[in-house]
């Protein structure tokens, strides 16, 4: 139908969100080692179950460890920075990473490809809570790479 907005939940689905979700905004820098993966999920955990989205746990954390684990292999031994945080009424874990600048465009996208085939666990476990994800190209004329996933609130039992 034209003109109507796509995706909004029945009133009857629509949760009660945590009052302590509103100030979820939390950033981890994690050295690129391989060891990264396990941080980012037991971080995610930590500050999920201490800002009232427990529901989220399992989720989060996956999308944490599988983007952490997915620019270590891009960009082993560098530093990575995960972003947490509650807005517009959803979850959202992004990672920036220092992944190097392509000599071209098609070898850009070659490599964007390959980051998103690897990714495959992610966007399973993202599409199933009806949530999206994503990555973006370089940032910068320096290199950097962003990759995320947006978690909505699952709906009420």
């Amino acid at each position: 139908m034209t003109g109507t907005l796509r995706d909004l939940r029945p009133a009857r689905e629509i949760r009660r969100i945590p009052r302590d979700a509103a100030k979820l905004n939390h950033s981890i820098r994690l050295p690129g080692n391989a060891h990264c993966a396990g941080s980012a999920r037991s971080g995610v955990r930590t500050l999920l179950t201490r800002h009232g989205l427990p529901c989220l746990c399992d989720t989060a954390a996956l999308a944490a460890s599988e983007l952490v684990a997915c620019a270590h292999r891009f960009t082993p031994g560098k530093e990575m920075l995960l972003n947490v945080r509650w807005q517009f009424d959803a979850l959202r874990v992004v990672l920036y990473d220092q992944h190097p600048v392509h000599s071209s465009p098609e070898a850009s996208e070659e490599c964007r490809g390959r980051r998103s085939r690897g990714m495959w666990l992610l966007a399973a476990a993202v599409d199933a809570c009806g949530g999206d994800w994503g990555l973006t190209p370089v940032l910068s004329p320096v290199g950097g790479a962003k990759a995320w996933a947006v978690l909505p609130l699952p709906p009420a039992p």
